[in-house]
């Protein structure tokens, strides 16, 4: 941010990114700028929400309300224990606690495999049968290995043993996800366009540009063509009244053809 009042242009500023889970009838999409990374801005924008919230590790957000129930990510606990099994010598790695604890997590990602097509209520029951067990069995043997707390393999072990609680919230619905990777998709297209305009001038226009993702993603999100998407509601929401913009949002079925995409480039998008 290069003119924001009493910062420098040094200064960090975020953008937090709130979306819907893949059991969402209604897909959405919605960036939110703010200067810092304080528990306030979640706060503020999720005061009327009661339900499961899907967060990296973040500390901020285990002091929500709670009316939000906060479910961990198995993807994030994954990773220091990949890290740890790639720095090893390959000769080393077999046999090893990181290999013995990816294997762990991976049985957990391979059985949601198994279960993605079936109906909430039955990936909660199979869940419960055989996830459970995995997961019970990894704490376990986690917290049997004594790592001291300074290593790479201690790091791994707190953390995981840290996020334990947040993490077995995976077993309270089958509507919920085994990670945050959905979210993390949606940190991309941000960070790719970040890469091309490198900064923004002042806040008003880091929050015109999260106005536009949030229109943008969500439309591609909903199956739209983003272009004629935005052309659309340029053109017609000057002449609109309030009444009509429930038939602008981008699930509406009034909205023209020419605005929704290709099957080939709503499922590549």
């Amino acid at each position: 941010m290069l003119r924001e009042p009493g910062r420098d242009a040094q200064s960090k500023s975020y953008e937090w990114i709130y979306r819907t889970s893949g059991n969402s009838e209604r897909k959405i999409v919605i960036y939110d700028y703010k200067e810092t990374r304080k528990q306030e801005h979640p706060r503020e924008f999720l005061k009327n929400f009661k339900g499961f919230l899907h967060t990296d590790g973040y500390q901020v957000y285990h002091n929500l309300p709670s009316d939000i129930v906060i479910v961990g990510c198995w993807a994030h606990v994954r990773r220091p224990w990949e890290k740890i099994y790639k720095n090893l010598p390959k000769d080393k790695r077999k046999g090893s606690d990181a290999e013995r604890g990816l294997a762990y997590i991976n049985a957990l990602f391979d059985l949601e495999r198994k279960f993605k097509d079936i109906s909430p209520p039955e990936r909660y029951e199979k869940r419960i049968k055989q996830s459970k067990p995995v997961a019970n069995a990894f704490f376990a043997w986690a917290d049997s290995l004594g790592a001291l707390p300074k290593g790479s393999l201690g790091e791994a072990v707190h953390y995981t043993l840290s996020q334990r609680k947040y993490l077995e919230n995976i077993f309270l619905d089958g509507r919920l996800e085994l990670s945050n990777n959905r979210c993390e998709r949606s940190v991309k297209p941000f960070v790719m366009g970040r890469k091309a305009w490198l900064f923004s001038n002042t806040p008003d226009g880091a929050k015109a540009s999260s106005i536009m993702y949030s229109i943008i993603e969500t439309a591609k999100e909903n199956g739209l063509h983003p272009f004629h998407y935005v052309k659309y509601l340029l053109e017609s929401l000057p002449n609109a009244s309030i009444s009509d913009l429930e038939s602008f949002l981008p699930w509406s079925d009034t909205l023209p053809d020419f605005c929704r995409a290709p099957a080939s480039i709503a499922t590549t998008q």
